[in-house]
């Protein structure tokens, strides 16, 4: 009997003493430890556009699958989906409409057809209308550096996803920092 109450007691604290521990973390909390982990694997060689697509064919299959119930792979440390210094976004092809962002979650719900870079582009239009037209594509616009305020020339590869329930996404990930040699191959809008 006494083994059976120690066990019961060493249960416990561990539930009341771990309980916090796995307690889910707040939006905001969780876009800034995935945007403090994606800060830690930047390489010092840069991206290869091959491995952006790669990682967006990757997130589409899994979307394709799993759908919204998915989000949650794309966020967080250790996540496969922040890698070389950026991420993986998703947005909603009809409405533009920011679905997942695991660093800028305040865009999440939001419509973004009218945001505009520094330079006036309006880059999720531009966007759009690359999957509608070709299924995919790059990108070009000006953004933030993850964990930065500098704004860098991003380009980004975009591909049309769409979700179990009909949903039609655009799944996104840009190169911040990437070979030029390899980037001037690239077909960009």
């Amino acid at each position: 009997m006494k083994k059976i109450v120690n066990t019961l007691v060493v249960a416990l604290l561990f539930t009341l003493l771990a309980a916090p521990a796995f307690a889910e973390m707040s939006a905001e909390d969780l876009a800034v430890e995935s945007e403090a982990y994606v800060k830690t694997t930047v390489n010092a060689a840069p991206t290869q556009p091959e491995t952006i697509i790669a990682k967006v064919d990757q997130a589409c299959a899994l979307l394709a699958k799993e759908g919204q119930a998915a989000f949650p792979k794309f966020k967080g440390k250790g996540s496969a989906f922040l890698f070389e210094g950026t991420y993986i976004w998703i947005h909603t092809l009809k409405e533009t409409k920011m679905l997942m962002h695991p660093i800028k979650f305040k865009m999440e719900g939001n419509e973004l057809i009218g945001l505009k870079d520094e330079k006036g582009k309006r880059f999720f239009v531009a966007m759009n209308n690359l999957v509608n037209e070709k299924g995919q594509g790059w990108v070009e616009y000006f953004w933030p550096v993850p964990g930065s305020k500098e704004i860098v020339r991003k380009v980004s590869y975009v591909k049309k996803a769409t979700l179990p329930d009909g949903t039609d996404v655009v799944v996104g990930c840009g190169i911040y920092n990437g070979d030029p040699a390899a980037i001037a191959k690239l077909d960009i809008k």
